[in-house]
């Protein structure tokens, strides 16, 4: 059984999301497909096992989130947040 999903990050403006996409897309390569355009960025997942389906969101999630705290705690928060 094939297990496909999509995960869709809006992002308040596109320089968010190209600095997200582009810390991100290092570790991402290979594993899942991923797509930056303007301040949304699409990633595309596909697996035969749902456990490594599920691990591979959580990853992309959970490295998602420390981007952003990273960017909070740099003062470039005002690229996330109005």
């Amino acid at each position: 059984m094939k297990i496909n999903g999509k995960i869709c990050l809006n992002y308040m403006n596109s320089d968010a999301a190209d600095l997200v996409f582009n810390s991100l897309e290092i570790d991402n390569k290979n594993y899942l497909k991923s797509e930056l355009e303007e301040n949304k960025i699409t990633y595309t997942l596909s697996n035969d096992s749902l456990g490594t389906f599920l691990s591979t969101v959580d990853d992309l999630i959970s490295s998602e989130i420390v981007v952003e705290k990273i960017i909070k705690n740099t003062n470039k928060d005002k690229l996330l947040y109005k």
